[in-house]
């Protein structure tokens, strides 16, 4: 049994704007909707645990905070670029609803992000799957 590091989701989501993404504090820290200050507050904090994690062999286990799931998710149609949403839990769509198709995809655009930073106002769809 490894010892756990536990990062928050809003640390989860900061790693994967500045460091996945590649965006400057600046550009995260308006997608999550806080200050650049706290933005780095929540960068320094998630790198910390992430270098305790992979230094020391723990496991690093992604939970808590508070958020809300969006409504709502936006596919796209890679045919005919026709775009539409769907409500969380329908499912995922066979097909494209305009030409058919079957070449669909989760839209960038419709994907949300933590916000809000400890008082649940954000959406987070698509985020991380925590690990029992």
């Amino acid at each position: 049994m490894l010892e756990e590091v536990v990062l928050a989701v809003d640390e989860f989501e900061a790693i994967r704007l500045a460091d996945l993404e590649g965006l400057y504090q600046e550009q995260a820290s308006e997608k999550m909707n806080v200050s650049r200050q706290t933005f780095g507050r929540i960068i320094e904090s998630a790198h910390k645990k992430v270098a305790d994690a992979l230094v020391q062999g723990k496991a690093l286990k992604i939970e808590g905070g508070e958020f809300e799931m969006a409504a709502m998710r936006k596919f796209r149609c890679y045919d005919c670029q026709h775009s539409w949403d769907l409500p969380y839990g329908t499912g995922r769509p066979e097909d494209c609803p305009s030409c058919k198709s079957g070449n669909i995809h989760r839209a960038q655009e419709g994907r949300g992000y933590a916000r809000d930073f400890g008082r649940g106002q954000g959406k987070c769809c698509g985020g991380p799957q925590q690990k029992q």
